[in-house]
């Protein structure tokens, strides 16, 4: 029904009460030149399965949790994981949904938001369908949806990050870093949950796994599904740094000379970790060093000043200090550092994210054709085959030969999502003119629980 200007939107988003209740329905008058934006949206539907679920509230674990379970993998144990999951998720993805259900209409009616709320929803219908497990064949079905799901979702972080560009100015950017944060740490979550078992199945599916043998803790075993129970910072980040090198090498030219990584301090020093999580950090920290220094000094004949890498651990931390010569972060830039939605050249990173159709947040994206790096896996026997059959394949594909200096404008924030996720930290320390200093904390004794939003926004207030 038109009129004038105006045209009127009838949605089927329901209004939700404290208690969860969603009985109403919305009419809104949106400007005309929403009405093609607002026709993608997704349909709301009154959902009292997702009433239910919102109510639930998600139960947090922490890395020595998820070691101490799966160092004994009995089917019994294995089974009580596939259960975990099959609660657990689809806990996690209903306050998020409720999340999105909660934002501006003409914000949700953004193409890119609208496809995640609708993979979402159909995870959620998928998920909270699952019948109890009761056996190692109901685990194998349960897996495979795992592993779909997993595929499905790899699209998530480069249409969120589009989304919340393009509806910039439609809500608050506080607010927009605040759903983004809460999104992203929510997909981490679910992520580890869902891999660890995978990893375990795998696990306990191998051929040197007995699964009528007495349960025995390997105290020279070093890692339990996803967790490497002893990651090394110096070789992470030495084997970071190569693959960087070589990225920016296959850029640039091999002509070009590159930076060195100089690495000192407690070299011995080891945590309990998610390898992918950490490669991920130190991988971003390390690609915006070495470029920051090569534009630096690309017109002059000075070799590079190298990266300095200095590792120091105490009780209860380890923390990794990279620093350069790369002439610091522009003043323009630095106010807006952590944020998704703020800051300059929002139609440069809008282009750059549109050719990234696929991101999971992985170091394995960023390998170099040909780079045996990652043998580390087989050292660990870590090699899986939902790792293997695709599910960083597509990541990989479009990643491979991404150029250093095509900037996404999400590294660093998504980087400090990943590092305060177990509680560690991350924080940048710019001297204009000069070089930047970047301090990663890490918590070295894996006892923190992970940090996420538990409850939907609304129930939270």
């Amino acid at each position: 029904m038109s009129l004038g200007k105006r045209t009127l939107i009838t949605c089927s988003k329901p209004r939700t009460t404290r208690n969860g209740a969603s009985n109403q329905f919305v009419f809104q008058f949106v400007p005309t030149r929403c009405v093609h934006a607002a026709a993608v949206a997704p349909t709301w539907r009154p959902s009292s399965a997702l009433d239910e679920w919102v109510q639930r509230e998600a139960r947090p674990i922490s890395l020595r949790r998820l070691t101490f379970f799966g160092r004994t993998l009995t089917e019994s144990r294995l089974i009580d994981s596939a259960n975990y999951c099959r609660l657990e998720l689809p806990t996690r993805i209903a306050h998020r949904l409720r999340d999105i259900q909660t934002l501006p209409y003409v914000v949700v009616a953004n193409p890119h938001l609208a496809h995640v709320y609708e993979l979402y929803l159909r995870a959620f219908e998928r998920f909270r369908r699952v019948p109890e497990i009761r056996s190692l064949e109901d685990n194998d079905r349960y897996c495979k949806v795992l592993e779909e799901t997993l595929k499905e979702h790899a699209t998530v972080i480069p249409r969120l990050a589009i989304g919340v560009l393009e509806v910039r100015g439609l809500m608050k950017p506080e607010e927009t870093d605040k759903f983004m944060n809460t999104m992203l740490r929510s997909r981490i979550s679910r992520r580890v949950i869902a891999e660890q078992h995978l990893a375990l199945t795998e696990t306990f599916n191998s051929p040197w796994h007995f699964p009528n043998a007495q349960p025995v803790h390997d105290p020279n075993a070093e890692a339990v599904g996803e967790i490497f129970l002893r990651c090394n910072a110096k070789e992470i980040v030495e084997r970071c740094g190569k693959t960087t090198q070589e990225l920016v090498k296959l850029a640039h030219g091999f002509h070009l000379a590159i930076p060195e990584i100089h690495i000192r301090g407690h070299l011995d020093a080891t945590f309990p970790y998610i390898l992918s999580h950490l490669e991920y950090i130190v991988g971003e920290l390390l690609r915006n060093s070495i470029q920051a220094v090569i534009e630096q000094r690309k017109f002059k004949d000075a070799r590079p000043p190298p990266i300095e890498v200095l590792i120091c651990e105490t009780a209860q931390h380890v923390i990794i200090r990279i620093s350069d010569q790369g002439g610091g972060i522009p003043t323009e830039i630095l106010p807006h550092l952590w944020s998704f939605s703020k800051g300059p050249r929002r139609q440069r990173r809008l282009e750059n994210l549109a050719r990234v159709p696929k991101l999971l947040g992985t170091m394995q994206e960023l390998q170099v054709p040909g780079d045996h790096s990652h043998a580390v896996h087989k050292k660990h026997g870590k090699k899986s085959k939902y790792s293997d059959s695709g599910q960083h394949q597509g990541s990989l594909s479009t990643l491979t030969s991404r150029p250093p200096n095509l900037r996404l404008g999400i590294g660093l924030p998504m980087s400090r999502v990943y590092s305060e996720y177990w509680a560690g930290s991350l924080e940048i320390h710019s001297l204009e003119g000069f070089g930047t200093d970047a301090f990663l904390q890490i918590s070295k004794l894996g006892n923190k629980n992970e940090r996420l939003t538990t409850r939907a926004t609304m129930d939270a207030v």
